[in-house]
C-alpha cells in the first residue's frame, strides 16, 4: 500500500512533468513541491541516490524557472538541439560518475541497488540540465531514466511510483514529438 507521501509526490510530479511536456514554465514550481515529497519517499525506502537527486532537483527547478523566463538576455529561452559531441561527453561523464557513486554507496551504506540507483541519479541530472536549457535531447535521457527507474522502484514496493514512471516514459515519447516543433532555427 502506498504511503500518503508517495501518493502526494506522484500527483504533484505528474502535474509538473505534464507541464514540461506542454513547454510551460509552471513545471518548475510544481516540480519543487513534488521533489521535496519524493525526497522523503526515497529516503525512507533506502534509495539514497534518488533522495539526494531530489535535493538537486529542488535547486535546479529554481534555476530552470529563472532560466526559462529570463535566461536569454531577458527573453524567453528557445528550444534548441545540443551538439552531438556535447551529448557524447555528457553521457560518458554520467556513466563514470554513476559507477563511482554506486561503488561508494555499495561500500559505505545499506543502499538497495546502488549502481542502478546511481545511474538513475546521473542520467536524471543530465536530463534536468538539458531541460533547464530547453534542449530537445532532454527527452531521450528521460526515456533512459524511466526505463531503469520503473523496475527499480517496483522492486522497492513503490508500485505507484513505478506506474507513474511508466506514464513518464510515455510522456517522454510524446514530448519528443511535441518539442520537435518548438526547435529554434
Amino acid at each position: 500500500m502506498s504511503s500518503p507521501y508517495e501518493v502526494a509526490a506522484n500527483v504533484v510530479n505528474a502535474i509538473a512533468i505534464l507541464l514540461a511536456t506542454l513547454n510551460s514554465v509552471h513545471t518548475w514550481w510544481t516540480g519543487i513541491i513534488g521533489c521535496l515529497l519524493f525526497g522523503w519517499v526515497f529516503f525512507s525506502t533506502q534509495l539514497y541516490a534518488d533522495a539526494t537527486l531530489q535535493l538537486f532537483f529542488v535547486v535546479t527547478c529554481a534555476v530552470g524557472w529563472w532560466s526559462w523566463l529570463k535566461g536569454n538576455s531577458g527573453k524567453e529561452l528557445p528550444v534548441r538541439r545540443t551538439p552531438l559531441r556535447a551529448i557524447i561527453a555528457s553521457l560518458a561523464a554520467a556513466v563514470a560518475i554513476a559507477l563511482v557513486y554506486g561503488a561508494i554507496l555499495h561500500r559505505f551504506t545499506d543502499a538497495y541497488a546502488p549502481f542502478l540507483d546511481s545511474l538513475v541519479l546521473t542520467f536524471s541530472v543530465l536530463a534536468q540540465l538539458l531541460l533547464m536549457r530547453r534542449r530537445y535531447e532532454t527527452w531521450w535521457f528521460w526515456l533512459a531514466v524511466n526505463t531503469v527507474a520503473v523496475p527499480l522502484f517496483y522492486s522497492r514496493g513503490l508500485e505507484l511510483t513505478a506506474l507513474l514512471y511508466v506514464a513518464f516514459w510515455i510522456n517522454a515519447v510524446v514530448a519528443l514529438v511535441r518539442w520537435r516543433r518548438y526547435i529554434a532555427s
